[in-house]
């Protein structure tokens, strides 16, 4: 179920935003663009879906909110990939924006493919109060009380000693708060609690973070589709490094744990959400 439904996301999701992005000319920065958000695993595009469908929200309004979180995920990607930061060479197995074009290109597409993304969040059908609450939302998730902060801490973290829970309190931030949305995003469309999807969030995305940590350890560049290695090169306090490897494998699956067991009020029908979170610690990239 999980992967025939997370195929189906890639696809609409993937012709949507180049069909968003079809009209907008073949500047350097649009191609970039374009390049930007192809591909990937869509896994936060796919927890909007799954939200929304769990909440009766018509595919098509959630639609838009899927697209406007794979752009906002790809522009932190671009960004993250810049020299200022993580100085990345390769992102899915392809070069980095800034290395295809320039940083300044990298820079600029960045910055459109954001504000892209709350363009698209007032382009559904849904009630003007709906949108508005879905762009509230996302700000706050991307900005300096979210993925920023997050990104922010963890810059300024490297060759610093942290704790476990100052490292969980970045990563609720770098990582997760996008997560976090993109399961919100379903109950916000219909005017609902999004507890129940927040806390199977919270676990997902922690869950996801010691995924990568395991991944720059133990993976290969060609698999993973990027560097590896480069925490421990940086002095970045990881999961791994506080952990274990063994001990990181262990607080993943709790983790995992917990998020299935916040699905209980769903039943049978957050079945793929389940499937989803048992994935994101067996994935290879």
């Amino acid at each position: 179920m999980f992967h025939e439904r997370l195929a189906a996301t890639q696809e609409v999701v993937e012709a949507h935003l180049m069909q968003v992005l079809a009209p907008r000319g073949d500047l350097p920065v649009v191609e970039a663009m374009r390049y930007a958000v192809s591909g990937g695993k869509r896994l936060r595009a796919f927890l909007v879906l799954e939200g929304a469908r769990l909440h009766g929200v018509a595919v098509a309004d959630a639609l838009w909110a899927a697209s406007a979180i794979e752009a906002v995920h790809a522009y932190s990607l671009v960004h993250d990939d810049l020299p200022a930061m993580d100085d990345d060479d390769l992102r899915r197995g392809l070069p980095t924006v800034h290395r295809k074009w320039d940083e300044a290109t990298a820079i600029l597409a960045g910055d459109a493919l954001q504000t892209l993304a709350f363009e698209m969040l007032t382009s559904s059908d849904l009630s003007p109060a709906r949108q508005v609450a879905l762009v509230h939302s996302l700000a706050l998730a991307s900005g300096d009380r979210g993925m920023v902060r997050g990104q922010a801490l963890d810059m300024l973290a490297e060759g610093r000693a942290l704790s476990l829970t100052e490292v969980t309190d970045l990563q609720a931030g770098k990582t997760g708060a996008l997560i976090r949305w993109s399961a919100q995003a379903g109950p916000i469309m219909a005017d609902a609690d999004a507890d129940i999807l927040d806390t199977y969030a919270d676990a997902l995305g922690l869950a996801f973070q010691i995924a990568d940590d395991l991944l720059d350890v133990e993976g290969d560049a060609e698999t993973v589709g990027k560097a590896v290695g480069k925490d421990a090169e940086r002095g970045k306090a990881t999961f791994v490094s506080l952990l274990g490897v063994e001990g990181a494998r262990r607080r993943a699956q709790e983790l995992v744990d917990k998020a299935c067991a916040a699905l209980s009020p769903y039943g049978g029908e957050a079945e793929s959400l389940r499937q989803a979170a048992r994935f994101v610690i067996s994935r290879q990239t």
